[in-house]
């Protein structure tokens, strides 16, 4: 006979998610089995089919603990987004946009302490730009260690001027200080935190890329309720499948003679009339004509399957475009091609 749970204190955390499973109806349990992995659903189901009876008390223990710890702990989110609409209220829009280039920038209590959390060549990169005697300063105030990578990535000659003056510079005034300071959080720090949240919208627009159709569209449509900018800059950085049709002719005729022929009909059967189209009139009209019967025949395609052969070819077109053997228009004046 299976073992009646009436010790709350005893039970185990899987315990607990399973007795709350339990204790929802189908279509909320449904909600939340969809959100989980193979593994975890093996796992719960596994400790829901062994519970037995549980005593009444502890279930309502169990809902009055997981109450409280929902109104102590989720009922506030702090984000970068929600902390700049609450400045945004009482501060003016450009010291509101300097303290969250800073807050998005590398961590550290002082300007000093965020430059030691700078990658060696993106600071040297910045540097050598700079005077000698500002390089002096900037190396004089951060760790000896990182102090010594950024001088070994610097142009040897100037390097040595850095070195020359450092060697000769006495107390740094706190005026200079402060202007060296002031210069490397106006123009550094800013573009550095700017940088990295391009970076980050890049990084989620790769990911999303990755993503099956129906995901990616329950995702952006969830992130466009919550910070709708992010969102559409996401789209704009995506490539779909459909943007093909910004590869010109010559660069369409690459992308055939690399792809599989067989995994192109599948994808061209979720693509645009205007992306058919351009890989139609790209191939001879005895191949086109034999595709387009194939992917008469092939009948009803599986979504799942169209996903996956269009993000291997847009994977195929990424790298041919990385290699400079193909070129992907982009959608402003400056990316247009002129023949």
């Amino acid at each position: 006979m299976a073992a009646i749970k009436d010790d709350y204190r005893s039970l185990s955390g899987p315990q607990k998610a399973a007795i709350f499973m339990l204790s929802l109806d189908d279509a909320q349990s449904a909600v939340l089995f969809e959100k989980m992995d193979d593994e975890e659903i093996r796992e719960l189901s596994q400790i829901m089919s062994g519970l037995g009876s549980v005593n009444s008390k502890v279930v309502e223990r169990l809902f009055l603990d997981f109450a409280d710890q929902l109104s102590s702990t989720g009922s506030l989110v702090g984000t970068y987004d929600s902390t700049e609409r609450l400045l945004l209220n009482a501060l003016p829009d450009d010291r509101v946009n300097q303290i969250m280039e800073e807050l998005r920038g590398p961590a550290g209590r002082t300007m000093w302490d965020k430059l030691g959390n700078v990658s060696e060549a993106v600071l040297a990169n910045y540097l050598k730009n700079e005077y000698p005697q500002t390089v002096a300063v900037v190396l004089s105030k951060i760790r000896p260690d990182h102090a010594a990578s950024v001088l070994a990535l610097l142009p040897e000659n100037f390097a040595m001027e850095v070195i020359i003056r450092m060697l000769s510079m006495e107390a740094v005034s706190k005026e200079i200080l402060d202007h060296v300071e002031k210069t490397l959080r106006n123009e550094f720090m800013t573009n550095l935190a700017r940088s990295a949240r391009q970076e980050s919208h890049e990084m989620i627009a790769g990911i999303f890329n990755s993503l099956d159709r129906n995901t990616e569209t329950r995702f952006m449509d969830a992130l466009d309720e919550r910070n709708r900018e992010s969102a559409e800059r996401i789209k704009a950085l995506m490539f779909t499948f459909d943007d093909l049709e910004r590869v010109d002719s010559a660069g369409v005729q690459v992308i055939l003679r690399q792809v599989d022929k067989a995994q192109l009909s599948v994808a061209l059967k979720g693509g645009s009339e205007a992306v058919k189209e351009l890989f139609f009139g790209n191939m001879s009209e005895r191949a086109a004509k034999i595709m387009r019967e194939d992917m008469d025949a092939m009948g009803a395609v599986r979504l799942k399957d169209v996903d996956e052969a269009q993000a291997a070819i847009v994977t195929t077109a990424k790298e041919l475009a990385d290699n400079n053997e193909i070129i992907i228009a982009g959608s402003g004046e400056e990316d247009e091609l002129v023949y």
